[in-house]
Protein backbone atom coordinates (compact mmCIF):
# COMPACT_ATOMS: atom_id res chain seq x y z
CA UNK A 1 0.00 0.00 0.00
CA UNK A 2 1.40 3.19 -0.76
CA UNK A 3 1.96 6.18 1.52
CA UNK A 4 0.20 9.24 1.65
CA UNK A 5 0.69 12.30 3.94
CA UNK A 6 -2.15 14.59 3.45
CA UNK A 7 -1.59 18.33 4.96
CA UNK A 8 -4.57 20.82 5.98
CA UNK A 9 -3.92 24.48 5.92
CA UNK A 10 -0.35 24.46 4.13
CA UNK A 11 -0.37 28.02 4.78
CA UNK A 12 0.10 28.09 8.43
CA UNK A 13 3.28 25.63 8.47
CA UNK A 14 4.22 28.16 6.06
CA UNK A 15 4.11 31.27 8.11
CA UNK A 16 5.62 30.00 11.31
CA UNK A 17 8.48 28.96 8.30
CA UNK A 18 8.72 32.61 7.43
CA UNK A 19 8.86 33.85 11.29
CA UNK A 20 11.56 31.58 12.22
CA UNK A 21 13.69 32.15 8.98
CA UNK A 22 13.29 36.39 10.26
CA UNK A 23 14.20 35.58 13.66
CA UNK A 24 16.90 33.55 12.91
CA UNK A 25 18.00 36.23 10.45
CA UNK A 26 17.50 38.55 13.04
CA UNK A 27 19.38 37.02 15.91
CA UNK A 28 22.28 36.41 13.65
CA UNK A 29 22.89 40.23 13.47
CA UNK A 30 22.81 41.06 16.64
CA UNK A 31 25.27 38.07 17.38
CA UNK A 32 27.37 39.88 14.76
CA UNK A 33 26.94 42.96 16.40
CA UNK A 34 27.62 41.79 19.58
CA UNK A 35 30.77 40.15 18.90
CA UNK A 36 32.53 42.98 16.78
CA UNK A 37 32.18 45.52 19.84
CA UNK A 38 32.87 42.70 22.61
CA UNK A 39 36.60 41.66 23.02
CA UNK A 40 35.91 38.27 21.85
CA UNK A 41 36.67 39.38 18.04
CA UNK A 42 40.33 41.02 19.21
CA UNK A 43 41.35 37.81 20.95
CA UNK A 44 39.94 35.73 17.77
CA UNK A 45 42.10 37.78 15.62
CA UNK A 46 45.33 37.23 18.04
CA UNK A 47 44.63 33.37 18.19
CA UNK A 48 44.69 33.13 14.43
CA UNK A 49 47.80 35.40 14.63
CA UNK A 50 49.36 33.09 16.81
CA UNK A 51 48.36 29.65 15.26
CA UNK A 52 49.52 31.26 11.45
CA UNK A 53 52.91 32.36 13.14
CA UNK A 54 53.05 28.21 14.46
CA UNK A 55 52.23 27.03 11.17
CA UNK A 56 54.85 28.93 9.72
CA UNK A 57 57.45 28.55 12.07
CA UNK A 58 57.86 32.70 13.19
CA UNK A 59 58.56 34.01 16.00
CA UNK A 60 55.45 34.69 18.35
CA UNK A 61 57.49 37.89 19.35
CA UNK A 62 58.30 39.68 16.22
CA UNK A 63 54.51 40.52 15.79
CA UNK A 64 54.23 41.67 20.12
CA UNK A 65 53.87 45.14 20.77
CA UNK A 66 54.14 46.89 24.37
CA UNK A 67 53.66 42.74 24.98
CA UNK A 68 50.50 41.98 23.15
CA UNK A 69 49.93 40.58 19.81
CA UNK A 70 49.61 43.67 16.72
CA UNK A 71 46.25 42.20 14.87
CA UNK A 72 46.97 44.93 12.46
CA UNK A 73 50.10 43.30 11.20
CA UNK A 74 48.75 41.93 7.63
CA UNK A 75 51.71 40.26 5.88
CA UNK A 76 53.88 37.53 7.68
CA UNK A 77 57.21 37.30 7.19
CA UNK A 78 58.08 33.87 5.63
CA UNK A 79 61.97 34.64 6.14
CA UNK A 80 61.89 32.58 9.27
CA UNK A 81 60.36 29.08 7.60
CA UNK A 82 62.25 26.35 6.81
CA UNK A 83 62.74 24.42 3.54
CA UNK A 84 60.05 22.13 4.25
CA UNK A 85 57.03 24.28 5.74
CA UNK A 86 58.32 26.85 2.45
CA UNK A 87 57.63 23.92 0.35
CA UNK A 88 54.64 22.84 2.08
CA UNK A 89 52.76 25.94 2.18
CA UNK A 90 54.19 26.63 -1.57
CA UNK A 91 52.40 23.36 -2.83
CA UNK A 92 49.01 24.05 -0.88
CA UNK A 93 48.95 27.68 -2.33
CA UNK A 94 49.61 26.09 -5.60
CA UNK A 95 46.81 23.47 -5.60
CA UNK A 96 44.45 26.20 -4.61
CA UNK A 97 45.37 28.68 -7.45
CA UNK A 98 45.26 25.87 -9.67
CA UNK A 99 41.71 25.18 -9.04
CA UNK A 100 40.94 28.39 -8.64
CA UNK A 101 41.95 29.78 -11.61
CA UNK A 102 38.87 28.06 -13.75
CA UNK A 103 35.74 29.08 -11.23
CA UNK A 104 34.79 32.59 -12.47
CA UNK A 105 32.80 34.20 -8.66
CA UNK A 106 30.69 37.50 -9.08
CA UNK A 107 28.03 38.70 -6.17
CA UNK A 108 27.52 41.95 -5.30
CA UNK A 109 24.79 45.23 -6.34
CA UNK A 110 27.54 47.52 -7.40
CA UNK A 111 27.79 44.98 -10.77
CA UNK A 112 25.58 46.19 -13.59
CA UNK A 113 27.37 44.25 -16.18
CA UNK A 114 30.44 41.95 -16.37
CA UNK A 115 34.12 42.82 -16.32
CA UNK A 116 35.69 43.77 -19.36
CA UNK A 117 38.51 41.29 -18.68
CA UNK A 118 36.42 38.27 -18.40
CA UNK A 119 36.35 37.83 -22.53
CA UNK A 120 40.31 37.14 -22.07
CA UNK A 121 38.92 34.02 -19.68
CA UNK A 122 37.96 31.05 -21.94
CA UNK A 123 39.68 28.74 -19.98
CA UNK A 124 37.33 28.99 -17.13
CA UNK A 125 34.70 26.04 -16.70
CA UNK A 126 32.62 27.27 -13.69
CA UNK A 127 30.73 30.74 -13.38
CA UNK A 128 28.75 32.03 -10.22
CA UNK A 129 27.48 34.99 -10.63
CA UNK A 130 24.66 35.78 -8.04
CA UNK A 131 22.54 38.90 -7.03
CA UNK A 132 24.37 41.39 -8.96
CA UNK A 133 21.88 43.42 -11.00
CA UNK A 134 23.52 42.35 -14.54
CA UNK A 135 20.97 42.54 -17.45
CA UNK A 136 22.69 40.50 -20.51
CA UNK A 137 24.80 37.88 -20.85
CA UNK A 138 27.39 38.57 -23.61
CA UNK A 139 27.54 36.97 -27.01
CA UNK A 140 31.08 35.87 -26.20
CA UNK A 141 30.00 33.52 -23.60
CA UNK A 142 30.25 31.51 -26.82
CA UNK A 143 34.18 31.23 -26.86
CA UNK A 144 34.07 29.41 -23.15
CA UNK A 145 33.96 25.64 -24.93
CA UNK A 146 35.30 24.65 -21.32
CA UNK A 147 32.39 25.77 -19.03
CA UNK A 148 30.51 22.90 -17.42
CA UNK A 149 28.24 25.15 -14.95
CA UNK A 150 26.87 28.73 -15.36
CA UNK A 151 25.14 30.00 -11.98
CA UNK A 152 23.55 33.03 -12.76
CA UNK A 153 20.46 33.05 -9.92
CA UNK A 154 19.10 35.46 -8.24
CA UNK A 155 20.55 38.95 -11.50
CA UNK A 156 18.06 40.79 -13.35
CA UNK A 157 18.85 38.66 -16.78
CA UNK A 158 16.00 39.76 -19.30
CA UNK A 159 17.06 37.41 -21.86
CA UNK A 160 19.71 34.65 -23.01
CA UNK A 161 21.84 35.06 -25.96
CA UNK A 162 21.84 32.46 -28.62
CA UNK A 163 25.09 31.78 -28.46
CA UNK A 164 24.82 29.92 -25.59
CA UNK A 165 23.57 26.90 -27.68
CA UNK A 166 27.54 26.99 -28.21
CA UNK A 167 28.33 25.46 -24.90
CA UNK A 168 28.38 21.53 -25.59
CA UNK A 169 30.32 20.65 -22.80
CA UNK A 170 27.99 22.50 -20.27
CA UNK A 171 25.82 20.61 -17.54
CA UNK A 172 24.64 23.07 -15.60
CA UNK A 173 22.56 25.91 -16.30
CA UNK A 174 20.58 27.77 -13.57
CA UNK A 175 18.99 31.24 -14.16
CA UNK A 176 16.66 31.01 -11.51
CA UNK A 177 14.87 33.91 -9.81
CA UNK A 178 15.80 36.55 -13.18
CA UNK A 179 13.67 38.41 -15.45
CA UNK A 180 13.34 35.98 -18.10
CA UNK A 181 10.37 35.96 -20.49
CA UNK A 182 11.20 33.32 -22.49
CA UNK A 183 14.41 30.54 -23.67
CA UNK A 184 16.27 30.04 -26.80
CA UNK A 185 15.52 27.77 -29.18
CA UNK A 186 19.47 27.61 -29.49
CA UNK A 187 19.70 26.00 -26.04
CA UNK A 188 18.49 22.54 -27.02
CA UNK A 189 22.29 22.26 -29.00
CA UNK A 190 23.38 22.20 -25.25
CA UNK A 191 23.63 18.00 -25.58
CA UNK A 192 25.42 17.30 -22.26
CA UNK A 193 23.16 19.58 -20.25
CA UNK A 194 21.97 17.63 -17.15
CA UNK A 195 19.92 20.29 -14.86
CA UNK A 196 18.45 23.32 -16.22
CA UNK A 197 16.70 25.96 -13.55
CA UNK A 198 14.75 28.63 -14.83
CA UNK A 199 12.58 28.91 -11.62
CA UNK A 200 11.20 32.15 -10.26
CA UNK A 201 11.52 34.49 -13.43
CA UNK A 202 7.17 34.66 -13.44
CA UNK A 203 6.63 35.32 -16.48
CA UNK A 204 7.84 32.35 -18.79
CA UNK A 205 4.67 30.56 -20.58
CA UNK A 206 6.33 28.15 -22.95
CA UNK A 207 9.74 26.59 -23.57
CA UNK A 208 10.64 25.70 -27.27
CA UNK A 209 10.55 22.64 -28.91
CA UNK A 210 14.07 22.35 -29.88
CA UNK A 211 15.03 21.35 -26.01
CA UNK A 212 13.28 17.91 -26.63
CA UNK A 213 17.22 17.33 -27.28
CA UNK A 214 18.43 17.62 -24.29
CA UNK A 215 18.06 13.70 -23.89
CA UNK A 216 21.31 14.10 -20.39
CA UNK A 217 18.77 16.08 -18.74
CA UNK A 218 17.72 14.25 -15.40
CA UNK A 219 16.66 17.94 -13.52
CA UNK A 220 14.31 20.36 -14.44
CA UNK A 221 13.26 23.22 -12.11
CA UNK A 222 10.51 25.39 -13.62
CA UNK A 223 8.62 26.25 -10.70
CA UNK A 224 7.07 29.89 -10.15
CA UNK A 225 6.34 31.12 -13.86
CA UNK A 226 3.28 31.04 -15.99
CA UNK A 227 2.87 27.48 -17.53
CA UNK A 228 -0.71 26.44 -18.73
CA UNK A 229 0.46 23.12 -19.51
CA UNK A 230 3.55 21.16 -19.15
CA UNK A 231 5.98 21.76 -21.92
CA UNK A 232 5.94 19.38 -24.67
CA UNK A 233 9.28 19.32 -24.77
CA UNK A 234 9.69 18.35 -21.18
CA UNK A 235 7.93 14.66 -22.22
CA UNK A 236 10.18 14.37 -24.39
CA UNK A 237 13.25 14.23 -22.13
CA UNK A 238 13.53 10.35 -21.72
CA UNK A 239 16.21 10.63 -18.55
CA UNK A 240 13.97 13.12 -16.94
CA UNK A 241 14.25 12.13 -12.84
CA UNK A 242 12.74 15.75 -11.02
CA UNK A 243 10.53 17.38 -12.59
CA UNK A 244 9.22 21.02 -10.63
CA UNK A 245 6.68 23.00 -12.06
CA UNK A 246 4.74 24.31 -9.01
CA UNK A 247 3.61 27.82 -8.91
CA UNK A 248 2.42 27.98 -12.22
CA UNK A 249 -1.38 27.81 -13.91
CA UNK A 250 -1.52 24.35 -14.74
CA UNK A 251 -5.18 23.32 -15.02
CA UNK A 252 -4.47 19.64 -16.13
CA UNK A 253 -1.98 16.96 -16.90
CA UNK A 254 -1.38 15.24 -20.37
CA UNK A 255 -2.67 12.01 -20.64
CA UNK A 256 0.75 10.88 -22.07
CA UNK A 257 2.78 11.74 -18.79
CA UNK A 258 3.63 8.12 -18.22
CA UNK A 259 6.35 8.88 -21.23
CA UNK A 260 8.90 10.22 -18.21
CA UNK A 261 9.36 6.41 -17.06
CA UNK A 262 12.18 7.99 -15.71
CA UNK A 263 10.96 10.19 -13.35
CA UNK A 264 11.27 9.97 -9.19
CA UNK A 265 10.02 13.14 -7.70
CA UNK A 266 7.05 15.61 -9.46
CA UNK A 267 6.39 18.33 -7.98
CA UNK A 268 2.92 20.02 -8.73
CA UNK A 269 1.75 21.57 -5.84
CA UNK A 270 0.28 25.73 -6.01
CA UNK A 271 -1.36 24.58 -9.38
CA UNK A 272 -5.32 24.84 -10.69
CA UNK A 273 -5.29 20.97 -11.19
CA UNK A 274 -8.68 19.54 -10.82
CA UNK A 275 -7.94 15.86 -11.39
CA UNK A 276 -4.96 13.84 -11.40
CA UNK A 277 -4.26 10.96 -14.77
CA UNK A 278 -4.49 7.61 -14.43
CA UNK A 279 -1.46 6.96 -16.12
CA UNK A 280 0.22 8.40 -13.19
CA UNK A 281 0.21 4.41 -11.95
CA UNK A 282 2.19 3.66 -15.06
CA UNK A 283 5.22 5.42 -14.05
CA UNK A 284 7.39 2.61 -12.50
CA UNK A 285 10.20 4.96 -10.55
CA UNK A 286 7.40 7.34 -9.29
CA UNK A 287 8.37 8.09 -5.35
CA UNK A 288 7.21 11.28 -4.52
CA UNK A 289 3.91 13.38 -5.78
CA UNK A 290 3.34 16.48 -4.52
CA UNK A 291 -0.28 18.61 -5.33
CA UNK A 292 -2.28 21.11 -4.50
CA UNK A 293 -5.12 19.47 -3.10
CA UNK A 294 -7.62 22.45 -2.96
CA UNK A 295 -8.91 22.15 -6.48
CA UNK A 296 -8.70 18.40 -6.72
CA UNK A 297 -12.51 16.60 -7.43
CA UNK A 298 -10.59 13.13 -8.56
CA UNK A 299 -7.66 11.55 -7.53
CA UNK A 300 -7.56 8.04 -8.87
CA UNK A 301 -7.75 5.58 -5.86
CA UNK A 302 -4.64 2.89 -7.66
CA UNK A 303 -2.85 6.43 -6.65
CA UNK A 304 -3.14 6.21 -3.01
CA UNK A 305 -2.93 2.31 -2.89
CA UNK A 306 -0.20 1.94 -5.03
CA UNK A 307 2.49 -0.59 -4.07
CA UNK A 308 5.21 0.84 -5.81
CA UNK A 309 6.21 2.84 -2.46
CA UNK A 310 4.85 6.36 -3.89
CA UNK A 311 4.45 9.06 -1.10
CA UNK A 312 1.41 11.18 -2.50
CA UNK A 313 1.39 14.64 -0.32
CA UNK A 314 -1.40 16.75 -0.98
CA UNK A 315 -0.98 20.24 0.36
CA UNK A 316 -4.16 22.31 1.63
CA UNK A 317 -2.95 25.58 0.75
CA UNK A 318 -4.86 28.34 1.80
CA UNK A 319 -4.51 31.62 -0.37
CA UNK A 320 -2.43 34.14 0.37
CA UNK A 321 -3.81 37.47 0.82
CA UNK A 322 -2.62 40.27 -1.92
CA UNK A 323 -1.63 43.67 -0.78
CA UNK A 324 -2.59 46.62 -3.48
CA UNK A 325 0.01 48.19 -4.69
CA UNK A 326 0.06 50.63 -6.92
CA UNK A 327 3.54 49.90 -8.62
CA UNK A 328 3.28 46.82 -10.80
CA UNK A 329 6.96 45.83 -10.38
CA UNK A 330 7.28 46.01 -6.54
CA UNK A 331 4.16 43.26 -6.49
CA UNK A 332 6.47 40.94 -8.76
CA UNK A 333 9.15 41.33 -6.57
CA UNK A 334 7.39 41.03 -3.80
CA UNK A 335 5.87 37.61 -5.03
CA UNK A 336 9.25 36.81 -6.08
CA UNK A 337 10.65 36.96 -2.61
CA UNK A 338 8.10 34.68 -1.30
CA UNK A 339 8.83 31.79 -3.83
CA UNK A 340 12.28 31.40 -2.53
CA UNK A 341 11.36 31.48 0.89
CA UNK A 342 8.50 28.71 -0.13
CA UNK A 343 11.23 27.12 -2.31
CA UNK A 344 13.24 26.80 0.75
CA UNK A 345 10.58 25.62 3.00
CA UNK A 346 9.41 22.96 0.16
CA UNK A 347 13.25 21.54 0.11
CA UNK A 348 13.45 20.98 4.04
CA UNK A 349 10.01 19.39 3.42
CA UNK A 350 11.12 17.12 1.02
CA UNK A 351 13.58 16.14 2.82
CA UNK A 352 12.12 15.38 5.87
CA UNK A 353 9.32 13.08 3.84
CA UNK A 354 12.60 11.51 2.06
CA UNK A 355 14.04 10.43 5.32
CA UNK A 356 10.76 8.73 7.04
CA UNK A 357 11.33 5.11 6.00
CA UNK A 358 7.51 4.28 6.59
CA UNK A 359 4.64 6.87 6.62
CA UNK A 360 1.11 6.23 8.06
CA UNK A 361 -1.54 5.80 5.32
CA UNK A 362 -3.86 8.57 4.97
CA UNK A 363 -2.44 10.38 7.55
CA UNK A 364 -4.56 13.16 7.99
CA UNK A 365 -2.21 15.73 9.78
CA UNK A 366 1.42 15.90 10.09
CA UNK A 367 3.93 18.34 12.52
CA UNK A 368 6.84 19.05 10.51
CA UNK A 369 9.62 20.67 13.16
CA UNK A 370 12.53 22.03 11.51
CA UNK A 371 15.40 23.88 13.29
CA UNK A 372 16.98 26.82 12.33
Amino acid sequence: MGHQVVIFDFSVIRGLWETRVKKNKERQRKEKERLEQSALEKIKQEWNLILECRKKGIPQSKYLKNGFVDINEKNLDTGGKTPQLKKSHALSDGANKEQNKFIFQLSGEQWTELPDSLKDQIYLKEWHVYNTLIQTIPAYIALFQDLRVLELSKNQINHLPAEIGCLKNLKVLNVSFNNLKSVPPELGDCENLEKLDLSGNMEITELPFELSNLKQLTFVDVSANKFHSIPICVLRMSNLQWLDISSNSLKDLPEDIDRLDELQTLLLQKNKLTYLPRALVNMPKLSLLVVSGDDLVEIPTAICESTTGLKFVSLKDSPVETIVCEDTEEIIENEREREQVEKEFMKAYLEDVRERESTPSYTTKVMLSLQL
